[in-house]
């Protein structure tokens, strides 16, 4: 995963984004819960009167408050709400303008708030909320004495409702010892009763407070919708542009790979960590980037905000997340182990289709359809096996989720009910616990989807790392020597010896020879003697074990590998065109050619027909692989790809045998006037191509045992004369 976790650094920027939009949003939706507990328990139950320092009070009840702290001995606190009240007479400009809101003051003088002083507004407010619910209280006895109003809910919770006959004194010791809540409740009662008093419309108030709480919930809402609109573009951004990376990174280190890393893996496999896997991995990043960092802000935050509004209920929380903690945990263990296999399943599959796709013509030759669908059956159900495995022990996650979540919910009013009646907590504040805790569950949910993503994506990443950490044993050498120009191409093999990777022998062993600008050089050998092999070490496909190989007089492992390549014209056994048309495969051989050079390749390949036959000539479409033309018109079209070069050595492997003798024999005298001064090696298993060759290499099982040209070969090498005699008449050798 710490290789992958590389390719993230471009993107640092976008992270940091993400994480302060996350924290925006979590607290965003954090604070939706409060909102809604102050609408449910001021704006409704309160009439949109909060416990605070009222704007406006009588004068009245300014001055009994006044006596109250004589009484208590607290002059100094009263000191403190006379600096931020001031009061306003009947016939001034201010009580005209109170009047609207506050009636009585064109009637009556009243007490304003005047100060904007925050700390003297912080130290009024303290002593206000600690005194102003011993007068509320005594007042409504005073009320329930003479007989005017019946004790409130809040006093018969309080327990204070029978004690109408006690003293002052006595009554302000058991407001001391009243639980916060209820203190608060009874301020917002007194309040209630004083802006009655001042003319006030309570309805009015209400339907304003709601109006306000509810805006600022819409407001938070779009902050919320806005951050995840954003973290979901940057969050798409940076997935799509990590996995843009990784599979740029993993098809440039595949072109890198010499054919000893491809021995490493299949191409079926390749193909699956290129897609597949970097897909796995692409989802991951997509929901870190929404669950990862969110989740524990939700989460913690939503702990710590819930204990604020409900405290006795921590249990049911607790309780809830240890059941989908024990839940996960055990998707956890069942399905983990089974995401490796999987890919390897996925591997299995896809080596079956791409097989069955390149040997179709083989497998209905020998009517083998029916074998070939029952091999794609097994893998298919094999896979289809595992994934319903794995599908179905995560499937359960979400009826447990819900029935959890349904407990939990009756729960919490069950709980929260008993607690409302006792006046331990308020209605909205155990609606505002049910939410958090809906939250706070949904933050577990979320991060065991990601524990769960995690260790699926974890195996990709470590198949990808695979290829990306994969040691390229072919590579530039660190200085260089360049080749003189112009290049003469002579090539030596000086006691060259190879053997494949974790071989315990040599496929080639000893092998000295030296190939002169403007000779053909044959190959020729039995099955498996290394033909091939021998000249797939000239361009580096593989390196030798032992000796070297000199071109120009240079180690060709002391040349840059693309300047070494350039000099190249190589064709392969297997003749591979690309999808395109005949112009653009030409032109893969020389980017810049001239049309003139294109046409001079095709004459020389013997393959111009198929150009001047087609209505659209060099543009001539090309299917994958050529599948759309003959084998021999792909060898030579081929051959034309690597004679457009130009190149001062020409490699042809095997590359005549779908081509008839005659047209053979063609390009062989073309191509002798065409690449007159180049060194042409040309790997066969026919005598009569090479019988004029400059010089016969015949290999037997690894080692030169003939070196020469037809005639002394036949009069020196035996293998050499088998070959010939099983393909000629003697006749025809002489």
């Amino acid at each position: 995963m710490r290789t992958v976790l590389r390719y993230l650094k471009p993107y640092w920027l976008d992270i940091v984004f993400i994480v302060v939009l996350l924290f925006i949003q979590a607290n965003a939706d954090l604070s939706l819960p409060d909102y809604l507990s102050r609408i449910v328990n001021v704006g409704i139950q309160q009439n949109g009167i909060e416990a605070n320092l009222p704007a406006v009070m009588q004068k009245s009840t300014f001055e009994a408050l006044g006596r109250l702290f004589q009484m208590e001995a607290k002059p100094e606190d009263f000191l403190a709400l006379q600096k931020v009240y001031v009061e306003v007479l009947p016939d001034s400009p201010q009580a005209q303008s109170l009047s609207k809101k506050w009636p009585l003051a064109k009637k009556e003088p009243v007490m304003m708030l005047s100060s904007k002083n925050k700390a003297e507004l912080d130290v009024a407010r303290a002593i206000f909320l600690s005194e102003y619910p011993k007068l509320a209280a005594f007042l409504q006895f005073s009320s329930m004495a003479a007989g005017k109003v019946s004790p409130s809910p809040q006093m018969s919770k309080s327990g204070l409702s029978g004690l109408s006959s006690m003293t002052p004194q006595e009554l302000s010791a058991q407001i001391e010892a009243l639980d916060p809540l209820i203190k608060s409740q009874i301020v917002v009662l007194g309040l209630q009763g004083e802006f009655t008093a001042l003319g006030a419309d309570i309805n009015a108030m209400q339907s304003s407070y709601i109006l306000r709480v509810g805006i600022q919930m819409l407001l938070i809402t779009l902050i919320a919708v806005g951050s995840a609109v954003l973290v979901g573009f940057l969050g798409s951004r940076l997935s799509a542009g990590t996995s843009r990376d990784l599979r740029n990174a993993v098809f440039s280190k595949v072109e890198e790979f010499s054919l000893a890393e491809f021995d490493s893996f299949s191409t079926a496999s390749l193909i699956t960590r290129s897609t597949n896997d970097i897909n796995h991995i692409q989802m991951l990043i997509m929901m870190s980037t929404r669950m990862l960092f969110y989740a524990p802000i939700i989460g913690i935050g939503g702990v710590i905000r819930a204990l604020s509004k409900a405290s006795g209920m921590w249990w049911i929380i607790a309780m809830a997340v240890g059941v989908l903690l024990g839940i996960v945990g055990l998707v956890f263990a069942l399905v983990v182990p089974k995401f490796r296999i999987v890919q390897k399943l996925v591997d299995k599959l896809n080596l079956v289709v791409r097989e069955n796709l390149s040997g179709m013509m083989v497998i209905r030759a020998f009517n083998m359809q029916d074998h070939e669908a029952k091999r794609f059956d097994k893998a298919n159900r094999d896979l289809t096996s595992m994934m319903l495995y794995v599908t179905r022990a995560m499937v359960v996650l979400m009826p447990l989720m819900t029935i959890i979540m349904n407990v939990v919910s009756i729960s919490i009013i069950w709980v929260g009910s008993h607690e409302v009646a006792v006046g331990s907590i308020r209605v909205g504040d155990m609606m505002a616990f049910m939410q958090y805790s809906m939250q706070i569950f949904f933050a577990f949910l979320m991060m065991s989807a990601m524990f769960i993503l995690f260790p699926r994506a974890s195996v990709s990443a470590e198949r990808i790392a695979e290829v990306l950490n994969k040691e390229v044993s072919i590579r530039d050498p660190e200085k260089p020597i360049h080749l003189s120009k112009p290049v003469r191409g002579e090539i030596e093999f000086h006691h060259v010896d190879f053997k494949y990777p974790g071989a315990q022998e040599n496929v080639l062993e000893d092998i000295n020879f030296i190939a002169k600008p403007g000779t053909m050089t044959a190959i020729i050998g039995t099955t498996g003697s290394g033909k091939s092999t021998l000249v797939s070490l000239i361009p580096r496909f593989y390196d030798v074990t032992g000796g070297q190989i000199l071109l120009d007089g240079i180690d060709i492992r002391n040349l840059p590998l693309a300047e070494l390549r350039s000099q190249i014209g190589f064709v392969p056994q297997k003749s591979m065109l690309f999808s395109g048309d005949i112009e653009e495969n030409i032109r893969y051989g020389k980017e810049d050619a001239l049309e003139s050079e294109i046409m001079k390749a095709l004459e020389v390949s013997q393959i111009m027909n198929l150009v001047e036959e087609s209505p659209e000539g060099l543009k001539r479409p090309i299917s994958q692989g050529g599948m759309n033309v003959s084998g021999g018109q792909r060898q030579r079209l081929a051959i034309a790809r690597a004679l457009v070069r130009k190149a001062p050595i020409y490699i042809f492997d095997d590359s005549f045998s779908a081509i008839d003798y005659k047209t053979d024999r063609a390009i062989r005298s073309a191509l002798k006037k065409y690449a007159a001064d180049s060194v042409i090696f040309l790997v066969t298993q026919r005598v009569a191509p090479i019988r004029n060759a400059e010089q016969i290499i015949v290999l037997y099982e690894g080692q030169i045992v003939g070196i020469g040209i037809h005639e002394q070969l036949m009069k020196t090498c035996e293998v050499y004369r088998d070959i010939a005699l099983s393909q000629l008449k003697q006749e025809e050798l002489v």
